[in-house]
């Protein structure tokens, strides 16, 4: 019994040992960002980079704000995440009800469309997207980046929904339809509030992956005010990439909104991830 009990705290020190280890892995690198944001660049380069700041230097905050107008940058990333996330919302779970409640002789047909989308990468299709926004004139307007982001999100999106929209029981519709309820209905008031977990999911790989893109609005604008965060980071890494103060005090700027994003939102991110895994 000795041995037993021996062998789990052993187990648990071990455990809390590796988590602290990742945590540290984890933690490190921003604590090391923040620390060298407020160096000068010659301080930076004399001294260890391991070092605290010989002299605390706030002023590459506000210096690399006004550089990169991180006003607009940031209102513009925020308009572009928030129209993304509500449309792919809205158009995946439409979707989702109608390939998983509604079959018709089109669902695999239509369905399988989506489903290919996911094996394409941004990579391979960045040229033609280029071309087609050119032709129809939507190069450097917000609509030409809204239709883009919103159509690659769709069809893990859709995937997400429809799977799990099929575990919701056939009674529950039915009833509904008895009731006199219209399929707007049903989707509105019984498919939205039983999917939220899901949807959940759905919105947080939509957050992450449209407020850090930065491929495709890089060629799709080239006015600074309709640029978004990580454009107007990637300035830095340019004619000012030896300013190495602000350069990483733009890096701390950037991943502020993220972290804020977690610190509000972790038990809703937490429990959407875990319950909105696809079934079967």
């Amino acid at each position: 019994m000795a041995d037993i009990r021996k062998t789990n705290i052993f187990a648990l020190i071990l455990m809390y040992f590796i988590v602290i280890l990742f945590a540290m892995l984890a933690v490190y690198p921003i604590f090391w960002l923040i620390v060298n944001s407020f160096k000068t660049t010659q301080d930076y380069m004399r001294v260890s980079k391991l070092a605290f700041p010989s002299m605390w230097f706030y002023s590459n905050y506000p210096n690399a704000w006004r550089t990169a107008n991180f006003t607009v940058l940031i209102l513009n990333s925020i308009l572009y995440t928030s129209v993304t996330v509500i449309s792919i919302i809205i158009l995946s779970f439409m979707a989702g009800f109608a390939f998983a409640k509604l079959p018709s002789k089109l669902t695999p047909v239509l369905h399988g469309s989506f489903i290919i989308g996911i094996l394409i990468t941004l990579q391979c299709i960045m040229v033609p997207l280029f071309l087609m926004i050119r032709t129809v004139g939507l190069y450097n307007t917000r609509l030409g980046v809204l239709i883009p982001y919103i159509g690659i999100g769709l069809p893990i999106a859709v995937y997400l929904a429809t799977e799990y929209i099929k575990g919701i029981p056939e009674s529950v519709i039915e009833s509904a339809r008895i009731d006199g309820a219209k399929y707007l209905r049903i989707f509105r008031s019984i498919i939205l509030p039983m999917a939220a977990p899901v949807a959940t999911t759905v919105a947080i790989l939509t957050v992450t992956g449209t407020w850090n893109e930065f491929m495709l609005i890089n060629i799709l604008v080239s006015s600074d005010r309709l640029k978004s965060l990580p454009v107007g980071i990637n300035m830095f890494s340019g004619s000012l990439a030896t300013d190495y103060g602000r350069q990483f005090a733009a890096l701390v700027i950037g991943m502020t909104p993220m972290i804020i994003f977690y610190a509000i939102f972790r038990k809703q991110i937490t429990r959407g991830v875990a319950a909105g895994a696809v079934k079967g």
